[in-house]
């Protein structure tokens, strides 16, 4: 039996409250439920380094000052963007249509989020994108990025993601999150529960793997009997996502990868929570040591000026954000038309500064600076562009000068 099947027959139920509060900060929804049936304490162990990934189509080569190699995936994270005067239905066409691009040009994975009740994303549901992926790719990882698990019944989530592994055995990946991906209302839509659910995030976490993995219950179980079908030689691998360190402590207690929003939170906490992630990891028989990722936003084009041309319509969207309004891209030269104030201004300036913009020698290095400074072993990129064309072009350009092997188109 695998050491993570093991944890299921023990009944690991996720992060203790204590560790969850021990940095003293962070909204309630962010920390670890108080410690009941479902829960047991987390015991801690030495800190270890990421492993140095295996070599795969989708591997960033950096030479670093002192002669080593950093070898590094690279991934991508699709929203299905809404667009200004655009039907929605065009967003998702791009989706599937940059999914096969992206294939093409060796990247690793493409994840799909989940977000609901948004004016600005209509990227609703990842399951069902990746079942159409799936069927029009061949080599490419594709996930979700991820599933709101208290939304929904794990053995319902469980069951979907073995169908999903039956239609590309050995190619999906279930990324989880436990924020809503909306607003209070919206969740409540989505489960009336939604005030009960996030505390059983961990023990719900316990039960999906479970039964996507096909191990048992803990004894007592009441569900114990269940078995998510299909059934096959491979399952999807399962990863946490997150924008605080509370999804770092459940990976680490289950033995799962972790992928932190950097592009979230403009990096804040991003440090703290790989770090805690690594102090606390307990290895599983799939992944015996942690794996990290970040996810970051990134823009490339020919030259500086137009990425930061194309930026301006995320930038614009940010802006609107910050004040509560959800609103489709908008045009770059739209964007730049608007009357800004000095704080406005000031702000678009920072965001620059912040994201990954401009050629794709100089978006490259900062990422590969990003994965030194972190010692990730992955990163996945996120772009918004009005233009399509702009955004498919800036993967490609990515693709190349991080030296990505390209696939043989699908016969």
């Amino acid at each position: 039996m695998s050491s993570q099947s093991q944890a299921n027959e023990k009944g690991r139920g996720g992060p203790s409250d204590r560790q969850a509060g021990s940095r003293g900060r962070g909204h309630a929804c962010c920390r670890a439920p108080p410690r009941g049936n479902n829960g047991v304490a987390v015991a801690g162990i030495a800190r270890r380094r990421s492993p140095t990934p295996l070599w795969s189509r989708a591997v960033l080569k950096f030479a670093a000052s002192e002669g080593d190699v950093i070898l590094l995936r690279l991934s991508v994270l699709d929203q299905s963007v809404a667009l200004l005067d655009r039907p929605h239905a065009e967003s998702i066409g791009n989706t599937l249509a940059l999914a096969r691009h992206c294939e093409a040009l060796g990247y690793e994975r493409f994840w799909l989020s989940e977000h609901h009740n948004h004016g600005s994303i209509v990227g609703t549901a990842p399951e069902i994108l990746i079942a159409a992926i799936a069927t029009t790719t061949r080599q490419i990882r594709i996930g979700s990025a991820g599933v709101m698990l208290p939304h929904y019944s794990p053995f319902k989530v469980a069951e979907q993601f073995r169908v999903l592994d039956a239609i590309a055995p050995g190619r999906i990946d279930l990324g989880l999150g436990r924020a809503p991906g909306s607003d209070g209302r919206t969740a409540f839509a989505l489960n009336p529960l939604a005030n009960e659910r996030p505390a059983h995030f961990p023990a719900d976490v316990r039960d999906l793997i479970a039964w996507v993995t096909g191990s048992p219950l803990p004894d007592g179980h009441p569900f114990r009997q269940l078995h998510a079908y299909p059934e096959g030689k491979t399952s999807p691998e399962i990863w946490m996502l997150g924008s605080s360190d509370y999804g770092a402590q459940v990976a680490a207690h289950f033995g799962l990868p972790y992928a932190f929003a950097w592009f979230f939170t403009d990096g804040k906490g991003g440090a703290e929570a790989l770090g805690l992630y690594r102090q606390l990891y307990q290895p599983s028989g799939r992944h015996p040591e942690p794996h990290a990722a970040l996810c970051v936003w990134a823009l490339a084009a020919e030259t500086e000026e137009e990425a930061r041309y194309h930026f301006a319509s995320r930038a614009r969207v940010r802006l609107l954000r910050d004040r509560g309004i959800f609103a489709p891209l908008e045009p770059a030269e739209m964007a730049l038309s608007q009357a800004y104030t000095e704080l406005e201004r000031a702000r678009m300036a920072q965001m620059l500064s912040e994201a990954f913009v401009g050629t794709p020698g100089q978006v490259v290095e900062r990422i590969a600076e990003l994965g030194r400074r972190l010692d990730v072993a992955e990163m996945a990129v996120v772009t918004w562009t009005y233009d399509e064309a702009a955004r498919r072009k800036s993967y490609a350009l990515l693709a190349e000068a991080a030296g990505l092997a390209a696939r043989p188109p699908l016969l």
